[in-house]
């Protein structure tokens, strides 16, 4: 189903000569790109809470995105079916494996947090539906661009949802006991550590093409994770220098 799904779309980028390819590639690109500097904004400008609450639940898929995509090691969809061609450049900078789709997962907890941002002001709301377009469009560019099939998607945003809401708890948690921060940091970066060394030491499944050639090197892929958790590594140190020498 989520192949023919593909390929019905595939038809269509044909029928119209790929005249939405382009804006796709652009959603895409913003997604993992631009977007990050909304919730910035609002840390620097409006409310550091609310921006700190969209930041904190896009880390958190930061290290979760690749704990599953390495565990789980989907093949990417033209991988599984010849007859899918990606559209325009959206097969180069889509490497690796498919599952979750790190482009969701990147845009649903950004965009995803400046909806619940946003929501709270009644002159925003309209900012708010926006957003949460935006996440919508974001994952149908990925399906569009034949780069990611709909279960790669939808299990993008429920990591998303997820990490929203723990992130809503988690918050809660620290306005109730705000000095067991420094210890969930610290745990946090633990974390992250125990998951640099699992990425590292599982195996891999290692398929050849017929030329000799390896469908997915593991070795790429542990270091596109290593970016990604490292990521979250440099937010809890830069949180803890700020919260304790900045303020």
């Amino acid at each position: 189903m989520d192949i023919q799904y593909l390929l019905f779309l595939q038809d269509f980028r044909n029928s119209i000569d790929n005249a939405l390819t382009p804006f796709m590639e652009w959603v895409s690109m913003f997604a993992v790109t631009y977007l990050i500097l909304f919730p910035v904004y609002f840390y620097w400008n409006r409310n550091k809470k609310d921006g700190l609450y969209a930041l904190v639940a896009y880390y958190f898929c930061m290290v979760v995105t690749p704990l599953v995509k390495l565990t789980a090691c989907v093949y990417r969809p033209w991988i599984r079916d010849t007859r899918i061609v990606p559209a325009g450049r959206a097969i180069v900078t889509a490497t690796g494996y498919s599952f979750p789709s790190g482009h969701t997962t990147t845009a649903a907890p950004l965009a995803g947090g400046m909806v619940v941002n946003t929501w709270k002001d009644p002159r925003l709301r309209v900012a708010s539906v926006l957003f949460a377009a935006f996440i919508v469009l974001t994952m149908f560019s990925r399906n569009y661009l034949g780069v990611h099939t709909p279960q790669d998607v939808c299990v993008g945003l429920g990591v998303s949802v997820l990490s929203l809401f723990f992130t809503a708890k988690l918050f809660r948690y620290l306005d109730a006991r705000p000095e067991k921060e420094n210890r969930l940091l610290l745990a946090g970066f633990v974390f992250c550590c125990l998951a640099l060394v699992y990425i590292t030491l599982k195996p891999y499944p290692m398929d050849y093409t017929a030329g000799g050639r390896l469908l997915v090197d593991p070795q790429k892929m542990m270091n596109d994770g290593y970016g990604d958790i490292g990521k979250m590594m440099g937010f809890i140190i830069a949180r803890y220098v700020e919260k304790t020498w900045i303020r």
